[in-house]
């Protein structure tokens, strides 16, 4: 086989993106918070963009440092080296007279004591901080801190209270073992037995919150059992043996097996709700977060829905004329390139800024106009509607329509929605009209919660009465939505 080096040239084509187009992109797809902190880090980086709103153009003093910085990097790669380097006849005993001249001119101690703050300004200095720190908002603690200050309190040897440690660290948020026993002695390494890991584990059970340290649900559940509970014999039955049995309802079953009669087995199930399947769940952190809203629509007096961008909250940018003067006054070649720059990019983040607003106003209104009966009549009444028919309308690509409504929200007098809401495919009726998916949905809760608990609707049962109704569904369809609605089955559905 034979190598050899050649050149040819060809012609192709590529669609690539310019960075413009992509900046473009990004600040259509930001949501509202997310807009702002982008404008206001622009602000900061940016010395030749404003807050025309809010802002004046500041002296030369506030906001030039940027320009004497580029200005100053200019000249320093025109320095001669020379005069950087540090004159080499000066040796130590140099430095150390320097410093003696300058010990004479110290202020005496008079004087440093008039300018030593008073007793009063540090006291009130520290009130302050100590104010300072009580406002803030202390860690929560967590299921795995509560815990090992329980566990400290055992008298156990250090070998054991290190593994307790190592296990209590090893439980999930839910409070259970993530692992099993053997295994975590094994990942352990030390010289513990397995009598003594289920010495320790046993420790750890008997702390608060009861339930922890479980290896599973039954023994979570088991281990939240008391003597002063009512039913407590007979929970313990239930949940040691037929726990399978109780989350399918078989309550006859049970019934058969432990001879227990339904209505005593129903009254022992109610005491057994106020049992915690998750008792390490309390110690979780959810922050909620407040959501804005990008859009509202308002209703005209003639009767025609509109959208509005809310922008209120959003700085009004605007170019600074000092530095548009600059440019055309004459700076150097350095200066020159520098504010251009920056004004360019200025320029780049306005205008995809009123692209945006543009963009997400003509998509949010072809929403609204295709879902009036939504805003005028409520959610049943929604119609099904696809991205691609909205970018049609608005003529862009879907993938805009996409970036568009992703994480933004509308405000309408039902309420706050996100824009994706108003999406989703649907079927057609025995008539032949489009209905939404969504109404599916209500339709379906509506029937199982009217219907008789003791003969509960199965799914076949289920597309007989949706039928009644107009919608001809398969089976396998009722049984997916009834599925994602978190409703189970006739059988778990049905009351003794």
């Amino acid at each position: 086989m034979q190598l050899n080096f050649s050149q040819q040239m060809k012609m192709s084509q590529q669609m690539k993106l310019a960075p413009r187009m992509i900046q473009s992109m990004e600040i259509l797809q930001l949501p509202y918070m997310a807009l702002q902190e982008r404008i206001e880090q622009e602000l900061e980086d940016n010395v030749t963009l404003i807050d025309d709103g809010t802002k004046k153009e500041e002296s030369e003093t506030e906001r030039d440092i940027e320009i004497e910085k580029a200005r100053e990097e200019a000249t320093e790669k025109q320095t001669d080296e020379k005069e950087l380097l540090v004159d080499s006849d000066h040796g130590n005993d140099d430095d150390f007279e320097r410093l003696s001249e300058m010990a004479k001119d110290w202020p005496d101690d008079d004087f440093a004591a008039e300018m030593r703050p008073s007793a009063n300004r540090i006291s009130d200095a520290s009130d302050r901080h100590t104010d300072m720190i009580s406002n803030v908002e202390t860690t929560p603690q967590t299921l795995h801190d509560y815990l090992l200050e329980q566990f400290h309190f055992f008298g156990l040897s250090a070998e054991l209270r290190s593994f307790g440690e190592y296990l209590i660290q090893n439980l999930d948020h839910h409070g259970r073992l993530q692992s099993s026993l053997p295994e975590i002695v094994q990942v352990y390494g030390g010289p513990i037995s397995h009598d003594q890991a289920l010495d320790v584990l046993d420790h750890i059970q008997h702390l608060d919150p009861p339930g922890v340290g479980a290896r599973d649900l039954k023994e979570s559940l088991l281990l939240q059992l008391t003597p002063e509970m009512m039913y407590h014999d007979i929970l313990a039955v239930l949940i040691g043996d037929h726990l399978d049995d109780l989350g399918n309802n078989r309550l006859p079953l049970i019934a058969r097996k432990t001879g227990y009669s339904i209505d005593l087995i129903k009254d022992a199930m109610e005491e057994m709700r106020h049992l915690d399947p998750f008792p390490g769940r309390k110690f979780e952190v959810r922050l909620v977060q407040n959501v804005t809203p990008d859009l509202e629509v308002v209703q005209e007096d003639d009767g025609k829905w509109t959208v509005k961008v809310i922008d209120e909250y959003v700085p009004d940018l605007k170019i600074s004329r000092k530095y548009i003067s600059m440019l055309r006054n004459g700076v150097d070649e350095a200066t020159k390139e520098y504010i251009k720059k920056k004004i360019d990019s200025a320029k780049w983040l306005i205008e995809s800024i009123e692209q945006r607003y543009s963009t997400l106003r003509r998509v949010a209104q072809a929403i609204v106009d295709h879902q009036t009966a939504f805003l005028e009549s409520g959610p049943e009444f929604i119609q099904p509607l696809k991205m691609q028919q909205v970018a049609d309308q608005v003529k862009v690509h879907v993938t805009t329509v996409s970036r568009a409504v992703d994480d933004k929200w509308i405000q309408t007098p039902r309420g706050l929605f996100p824009l994706k809401r108003f999406f989703g495919g649907g079927t057609k009726t025995s008539s032949g009209e489009d209905v939404a998916w969504g109404i599916i949905r209500i339709k379906l809760q509506e029937i199982i919660d009217n219907e008789d608990k003791d003969k509960p609707y199965s799914d076949d049962a289920l597309v007989a009465e949706m039928a009644k109704l107009g919608y001809e569904l398969a089976r396998r369809t009722v049984t997916k939505y009834r599925k994602k609605m978190n409703i189970p089955s006739s059988r778990q559905r049905r009351q003794y």
